[in-house]
């Protein structure tokens, strides 16, 4: 089974240098790409490669880039961006490859850079990444050194410019017209679409935000092609994926596996099942702003179509796993009071409604509970569902509130009746 993400990260071993990477092949896709391909070509590589985002959106990344102006006329100049703010809870994925093979990343942007024609490159890094943060700056100054970064890249005429920026640490920070306007020293609050971010990003010019195990597939397609990338995946979405799991399971941790797994195959082969004395009560598939699954769900392909006719999101792919000793009350408790302590305040239903679900639910699980709250509770997933606020924070968030009123409606109508938490 082919991992080309993580073939080279291991355990216990420091993050490849650049002598390392290169020793592995790494730059030979850069190389191809300066020597022999015009940005119009590797745009249309990677789009039928079939490579979805793997920051949780999953739209057709090369076909993304092709929404960017080119051509003489186009605005200048152009910014490329890595979205390394992985704040989303349960998720850990983007923090393996940072520390493990970061030039991997670094030629991923500077080819992505090369596709839109970008000479601005930024990687925007979450604050609490501390060795990531060292890790990409040596790196980074690695590959400057070395003439892969700087002023007309191997005789090419192509120039790109990289820089790390650590954020100030807020979740909001992964929607990337937030992460755009805090680039640009503003307040992180999302921005009003259209204009989209290929057309009108950062300081007004074209613009494409990328998360970072997106951007380290490509330079394994440019290397082995389109149908190769393919073929890796046991569904239409193509390549591998970095999957998570955490929870009480034997071996939490993440794997890079073809895209299509089944979530039966994760908890049960690579996280070693559930712990000795716990059963499986529910999963969140793609980390916390994700809608819960059962046990009747763990044969579907984690993959994006399959999961979301389930009636969730592949999200990042990270699972959480709930197991029969814990509260779903509680748990969904927690996770609202996350959203709302990190709701930017930028729209009413989110900066108001958040608040109250989270008071709500404390209320429930502390024993106080009335009979008319769940009216409340569903009410709330209506008004801060999609197309009801400014961004996709609040309708997330409501995604594990929905289906846990759904599968686990009995668990909250026992505290509401019993008057404490029956766990």
């Amino acid at each position: 089974m082919e991992r080309p993400l993580t073939q080279n990260i291991h355990a216990g071993r420091q993050p490849l240098s650049l002598k390392e990477y290169t020793t592995t092949g790494g730059y030979t896709a850069l190389q191809q790409v300066l020597k022999n391909m015009t940005p119009k070509e590797v745009q249309q590589l990677v789009q039928e490669s079939r490579l979805k985002g793997r920051g949780g959106a999953g739209f057709n990344t090369g076909m993304k880039w092709s929404f960017v102006p080119m051509g003489e006329d186009a605005p200048s100049p152009k910014y490329l961006v890595a979205n390394a703010d992985e704040m989303e809870p349960g998720t850990f994925k983007d923090r393996l490859l940072l520390e493990g093979n970061p030039h991997q990343l670094i030629e991923g942007m500077i080819i992505a850079a090369y596709a839109i024609q970008a000479n601005i490159s930024y990687v925007f890094l979450r604050w609490a990444y501390k060795k990531a943060a060292q890790v990409i700056e040596r790196s980074i100054q690695e590959a400057y050194h070395a003439g892969w970064l700087g002023n007309n890249i191997m005789n090419s005429g192509f120039s790109i410019d990289m820089y790390l920026h650590t954020g100030a640490g807020r979740y909001m920070c992964g929607e990337e017209t937030a992460l755009l306007n805090a680039l640009e020293g503003k307040r992180a609050t999302p921005r009003a679409k259209p204009p989209f971010p290929q057309v009108s990003g950062l300081f007004g010019k074209p613009t494409i935000v990328n998360n970072v195990e997106t951007l380290c597939c490509i330079p394994h397609i440019i290397n082995k092609g389109a149908a190769w990338f393919q073929n890796l995946s046991y569904s239409e979405d193509g390549g591998t994926k970095i999957y998570g799991v955490s929870g009480k399971v034997n071996n939490p941790g993440a794997w890079e596996l073809p895209m299509g797994v089944t979530m039966r195959e994760l908890i049960e082969e690579h996280a070693g099942g559930m712990k000795k004395g716990y059963r499986l009560k529910g999963v969140l598939p793609g980390g916390a702003s994700t809608d819960f699954l059962t046990e009747q769900h763990l044969d579907i392909k984690m993959d994006f179509k399959s999961v979301a006719a389930a009636g969730s999101r592949l999200g990042t792919g990270t699972m959480v796993v709930m197991d029969d000793a814990t509260c779903p009350v509680g748990f969904v408790h927690n996770l609202q009071h996350f959203f709302a302590q990190e709701s930017c305040g930028w729209c009413t239903p989110c900066r108001e409604g958040l608040p109250w679900v989270e008071k709500i639910l404390l209320s429930i699980e502390n024993g106080e509970g009335k009979e008319d709250d769940m009216e409340l509770l569903q009410m709330h997933t209506q008004l801060l569902g999609p197309g009801n606020t400014f961004c996709a924070l609040a309708p997330g968030a409501m995604e594990p509130l929905q289906s846990a009123i759904k599968y686990y409606r009995e668990d909250f109508d026992r505290h509401i009746r019993e008057k404490k938490c029956p766990y």
